[in-house]
């Protein structure tokens, strides 16, 4: 720690996205920081799509790594609501002054950003499962569950919507709760189908919610939101198998007039992505103690009804990063809450007025296909850019919201 009370050094508990990212910032900003993730290997294959908005591309084109993205990304020009009998509802797109949002991998964008991470000599260590941590004056002590240790000046949790980092800070701190729907999704390589011309459809089906888009190539993407009243975890999911799962979503969506039974129907059972049980995360009120603090997932996660999680993600590891670079650690970490909760809390409650449609029962279905497409058309655009007309001036100090 230096005399200024500036942090130097940081621990990144977690090594998905938000982690390494962080780790990145941190080290443009002139503070050493290593990422400490608790499984033995990478997560190289696991889980489905994403969009990265605007506001994500901008946030990681501050440290240098937007082009990550468009390099590996799939552009999204706009998104269109549909009704289960095919009916248009709703469409609609970033304003054009800015870049589309992109379409990528999770599996594409983690080992992007890992090896970006490694590229720029970012130390990343496996295997390191947090157990605790010593807060002294001096410094803050991981303790892991190989019995190994590692100390700072502090410690980010990174570590996801079931973080170990924040029941630390906090021990009352929320947990997740089940959102009432399973997730699925797959990847076509040749789905027979017309591109959507850059459009990704959302289809609110009769029993379940389906998204989809077909690229020029006729590759294609396509994911599900099943309603299910009991919570399972991703393994009790995992473990009903693939070829079951197939014939409940072939079911779920017989009635409809989308093209979710087709592209359902055409996928290799093989290559169905069962990413398990939506949920919802519960206002975090503490996010820092001490000489720790909160970032992406584990401070606020957004649902993917959002289609935002990993671009606030982003933007709250820079953020952070420029936080730290110019202020002592205490005043950095209040800072940066102060810039960050308004605005994410805004996006949660947006993506949760999503998941309520995508659960709606038979009046429901019906009255907001009555009344989303007269809604829609009173919303004029540019009230809507707030979140993806969102800038980051790395080179600017960091200060309060005027």
């Amino acid at each position: 720690m230096t005399r200024t009370g500036k942090a130097r050094t940081a621990l990144i508990i977690g090594g998905g996205i938000a982690g390494p990212v962080a780790a990145m910032a941190l080290h443009r900003a002139g503070i050493e920081a290593a990422v400490y993730e608790a499984y033995d290997s990478t997560a190289d294959g696991a889980g489905g799509g994403m969009t990265i908005a605007p506001n994500g591309q901008n946030a990681l084109d501050a440290i240098g790594a937007g082009d990550l993205v468009r390099a590996i990304g799939t552009p999204v020009t706009a998104m269109g609501l549909r009704s289960w009998t095919g009916k248009d509802l709703a469409q609609f797109a970033p304003p054009s002054r800015l870049p589309s949002l992109q379409f990528v991998w999770r599996a594409d964008l983690y080992r992007a950003i890992y090896d970006e991470a490694e590229r720029r000599s970012v130390p990343i260590h496996h295997g390191k499962r947090l157990t605790d941590t010593t807060d002294t004056d001096s410094g803050v002590t991981a303790h892991f569950a190989d019995g190994t240790q590692a100390s700072a000046d502090i410690l980010i949790g990174a570590d996801g919507i079931r973080s170990t980092v924040r029941p630390l800070i906090d021990p009352v701190a929320p947990q997740p709760n089940y959102a009432g729907l399973v997730c699925f999704g797959a990847r076509m390589h040749q789905s027979g189908l017309p591109s959507t011309n850059g459009v990704m459809y959302m289809c609110f089906g009769k029993r379940a919610f389906f998204g989809y888009q077909v690229f020029d190539d006729s590759s294609a993407v396509w994911f599900v939101n099943l309603p299910h009243v009991l919570p399972m975890t991703v393994a009790e999911a995992q473990a009903i198998g693939t070829k079951e799962w197939m014939r409940t979503l072939q079911t779920a969506f017989a009635d409809d007039r989308t093209p979710a039974l087709e592209m359902i129907s055409r996928t290799d059972p093989r290559q169905l992505l069962i990413t398990g049980p939506m949920e919802n995360m519960p206002r975090v009120p503490t996010w820092t103690r001490d000489r720790m603090t909160l970032i992406g997932d584990a401070a606020h996660a957004a649902s993917s009804s959002s289609g935002q999680g990993a671009s606030i993600a982003v933007e709250s590891a820079v953020e952070l990063a420029r936080c730290l670079r110019d202020l002592p650690y205490g005043q950095a970490f209040s800072m940066y809450e102060q810039l960050r909760r308004p605005r994410v809390e805004r996006i949660i409650k947006l993506g949760a007025r999503a998941n309520s449609n995508k659960t709606a029962g038979p009046v429901g279905r019906v009255l907001r296909d009555l009344v989303m497409p007269a809604t829609m058309k009173l919303i004029n655009p540019e009230k809507m850019a707030w979140q993806f007309d969102h800038h980051i001036d790395w080179n600017a100090k960091a200060a309060p919201l005027t």
